[in-house]
């Protein structure tokens, strides 16, 4: 057998001198080196030299474009270049998004020898840190936030796309708390709920004599938000006498007050959020192809609730404590069950309000079925294949989340009657990530883990 090449001095000395926290890893993920930063964070009592990276970094027994997540050494093979993702990592303290950064370290040959792995905490994650219906690991929730990480920092035009209750007005929020504006306004502007008569005095303002009724001078909301952030809330409602005028604050960042002369400048960032599609809104003609395009400079899709559904156990447990903070409330196995079947046409925010009402209606610590609405308990009865009966959890013993999950986990892929693919789809997880959850049950039940 050749003898095992050691990395260079040089380059494990050049991990050691980095702020951040890095590791050297070869091809097969296995971390050669790692420096002290890293080991702060990510180190428990095991030593991390010696054992894979997805081991440490996310307590995975496969690489993790195996366990259903990107993987940055796959990405950096297929391209020749860095790979760069978003991942939920295991650390001393919890679980944290990072940004992770690998780049590829050739030898003398033109060879890929090494990968220098480097960490970053995500910004938009604190900013979404006190959001408890902003939480997931799913796929759909990664690649969002991927894309909220990217554009944060920057100066761009945002516009977000999602339906009712997905969370747009919390992305914004998160999107302006990770910018360079985080210490000024952030103003949101609802354009659904505001008439066309007054729309442009509340956004432009108005000087004092300008209508009947106007005995005053009116900063607008524009004002309001000057050095930050204007959030406007369901964009695709705004009357299109008024598209034009935001157009020209746009394009020229100028405006007059209602009633006014002068010509003022406006410093604010734009994010826009709309429910509807704007594209099929400027097909019919209710909105301008010309502010289309300024405000679509780029685009975030939220993705919906029955989309994520691997995320609802985690969604489940941060809004119930939540919603009845002085109370210790857990799920009983076929309520989450039925919770992870339901569709959600309101979404997070739909949850949120059957969690809330559930915690009222249960006296006892333990929310049963009989304690979710009936529009959501239908479904037991419209799907058999839940299988929700034979799922009851044991009588007077304390069961954890991740109990629940295993349970739940087998309950459906047990009785699932499609194929694993159509599985993964309605779960919103790889097909991939369906065969290792199957394989930790079988290992659970065998008493191997």
């Amino acid at each position: 057998m050749a003898e095992e090449q050691l990395p260079p001095d040089e380059l494990v000395s050049y991990l050691e001198s980095a702020a951040e926290p890095h590791i050297l890893v070869d091809r097969q993920h296995r971390i050669l080196a790692a420096n002290s930063a890293y080991r702060a964070k990510c180190g428990d009592s095991q030593e991390v030299v010696g054992r894979n990276c997805f081991e440490v970094s996310h307590h995975y027994r496969v690489p993790c474009d195996q366990a259903g997540e990107a993987c940055p050494m796959a990405l950096s093979v297929a391209s020749g270049e860095r790979g760069r993702v978003v991942h939920l990592h295991y650390t001393p303290t919890g679980e944290s998004y990072e940004n992770i950064e690998l780049a590829p370290i050739h030898d003398v040959h033109g060879n890929v020898a090494y990968f220098v792995e480097k960490f970053e905490p995500l910004a938009v994650a604190r900013a979404l840190a006190g959001n408890d219906e902003l939480v997931g690991r799913s796929p759909a929730f990664t690649r969002m936030l991927e894309m909220v990480a990217r554009v944060a920092p920057t100066e761009t035009t945002v516009l977000l796309e999602g339906a009712t209750g997905t969370g747009k007005e919390l992305v914004a929020r998160a999107i302006h708390d990770a910018s360079p504006r985080a210490g000024r306004p952030f103003v949101v502007v609802d354009c659904s709920g505001l008439p066309e008569t007054l729309f442009e005095s509340e956004l432009f303002g108005h000087e004092k004599g300008a209508f009947t009724g106007a005995t005053t001078l009116k900063h607008g909301l524009i004002e309001a938000a000057n050095g930050g952030t204007l959030f406007l809330d369901e964009v695709g409602d705004i009357p299109l006498v008024m598209q034009v005028k935001l157009l020209r604050l746009i394009e020229t960042g100028t405006y007059r007050r209602v009633g006014g002369t002068e010509l003022r400048r406006a410093d604010v960032r734009l994010i826009s959020a709309t429910n509807l599609l704007l594209q099929d809104q400027v097909a019919a003609g209710r909105f301008r192809q010309d502010l289309y395009y300024r405000l679509n400079i780029f685009q975030i899709s939220l993705p919906r609730l029955r989309d994520r559904r691997a995320d609802l156990p985690m969604l489940v447990d941060t809004l119930i404590r939540r919603v009845a903070r002085s109370r210790t409330l857990r799920l009983s196995q076929p309520a989450l069950a039925l919770l992870v079947a339901y569709d959600y046409p309101g979404n997070v925010r739909e949850l949120r309000n059957i969690l809330e009402r559930a915690s009222v209606m249960c006296d006892g610590e333990v929310i049963g079925l009989e304690h979710l609405p009936e529009s959501v308990r239908m479904i037991a009865k419209a799907d058999v294949s839940l299988n929700l009966p034979v799922a009851a959890e044991k009588e007077g013993t304390p069961v954890t989340l991740k109990e629940i999950e295993t349970d739940l986990l087998q309950t459906l892929i047990t009785s699932h009657q499609g194929t694993r693919k159509e599985l993964a789809l309605k779960l919103g997880i790889s097909e991939r990530t369906i065969y290792r959850k199957f394989a930790q049950i079988t290992r659970l039940r065998a008493g191997l883990d």
